[in-house]
């Protein structure tokens, strides 16, 4: 097998001379460092010959297991994770605007530090490497958890590009220390009170997304041509991913929901309205009028502050109006699923979590004989 130990005496290092497709490398360097030595005649006292012998296995060892890449082991091969990682960036520049700038985010913020600090390439990161990364996260649980799914993705990626034998284990969920947020909520009075503390130009979209429990992006991505008039219905198909328009929803899945009752008057006049977009903010700098998050935003604070209430738009608007389903109407989790288009049934289990009234009423629904309890306190 190709692959010979050589001692340079005019450096005093000990190299690897390896033979590969028809040209010749030398190799002076076993995990980052220069292979100095002393070139004594008993060469199992040199460190730099026994990290040379270590290196000529790993070379030998990943031929024999198919997977060698000569860049691996040259001193700026594509297999030191910085410039990998840079590399695999690139492959994910044509996913959503969101998700690519959270990755370059990650990368800049927290995983370039990391790796700069702590040199090392993909073959010898192991469960050890990765609960350091995630030590180093100054980061709530959510945050660091996205930044080690980052991770992932990316070693996945060196897996099936076969730059590495295998994907290492994670650390476990626990270890991220994730804390479920409590959700925030209005009932059904407050919030029609903001909503009518808005000015009249304003409310359709904010309407909208209190009877259709959908994502603000999705409101304002939302054009003409994705409501039909005849059968009034919506196709969700667009959103708004990093002030950018793509035709695509977060889940990358189309939702067609049913236009409610009490705005079929009001949509079918606006969908035959000239432009583009259902909703128009004719104070808008964007092409077709289109309202904005940060428009949205700046408009609902100033309802709440009108209306006495503090609580985000996405709280107040679509947490809001699934609780008020759970806690005032008595609707099953299952039906909630229906109507929002979850996949899974947990992802709607948040808005059970209720207030002390409803969960009371639930309790003692048909339980109305207590005389037996009465009995046990005289």
């Amino acid at each position: 097998m190709a692959g010979t130990i050589i001692f340079r005496k005019d450096r005093r290092r000990w190299i690897i001379s390896w033979s590969w497709k028809g040209k010749v490398y030398k190799l002076s360097r076993y995990k980052g460092r220069l292979m100095h030595g002393n070139g004594i005649r008993n060469k199992k006292k040199d460190a730099g010959f026994r990290n040379a012998e270590k290196l000529l296995a790993q070379m030998q060892g990943d031929v024999e297991n198919s997977t060698f890449r000569i860049e691996k082991y040259t001193d700026k091969g594509w297999t030191d994770v910085i410039p990998y990682f840079e590399k695999w960036l690139l492959t994910k520049a044509k996913k959503k605007p969101a998700t690519y700038k959270g990755y370059n985010s990650y990368f800049k913020n927290w995983i370039k530090p990391f790796f700069e600090a702590h040199p090392i390439q993909l073959h010898e990161i192991q469960l050890d490497t990765l609960d350091s990364l995630l030590d180093s996260l100054q980061l709530t649980g959510k945050g660091k958890h996205n930044v080690m799914m980052c991770f992932h993705a990316f070693l996945d990626y060196a897996w099936r590009a076969k730059r590495i034998f295998e994907i290492p284990p994670f650390p476990k969920k626990s270890d991220y220390e994730i804390k479920e947020p409590t959700i925030k909520w209005l009932p059904s009075d407050r919030q029609i009170s903001i909503i009518e503390a808005i000015p009249e130009e304003h409310q359709p979209i904010f309407w909208f997304l209190k009877y259709h429990l959908r994502r603000p992006a999705e409101a304002c991505a939302l054009h003409k041509c994705d409501y039909d008039l005849i059968n009034k219905v919506f196709t969700i198909r667009r959103s708004i991913s990093a002030r950018i328009l793509v035709n695509s929803t977060k889940t990358s899945k189309e939702h067609v929901i049913p236009c409610h009752s009490n705005m079929i008057p009001l949509i079918d006049y606006l969908a035959q309205q000239p432009g583009d977009f259902m909703f128009q903010n004719q104070r808008a700098r964007k092409n077709g009028k289109r309202y904005t998050n940060e428009s949205l935003n700046v408009i609902w604070k100033a309802a709440c502050t009108k209306a006495g209430e503090n609580i985000d738009l996405y709280s107040g608007l679509k947490h809001s109006s699934c609780s008020q389903f759970i806690n005032e109407q008595g609707m099953a989790l299952s039906d909630l699923q229906t109507i929002t288009d979850h996949a899974r049934l947990d992802s709607v289990h948040k808005y059970a979590k209720t207030e002390v009234a409803r969960k009371r009423e639930l309790m003692e629904a048909g339980s109305n004989q207590i005389s037996g309890l009465l009995r046990l306190i005289k």
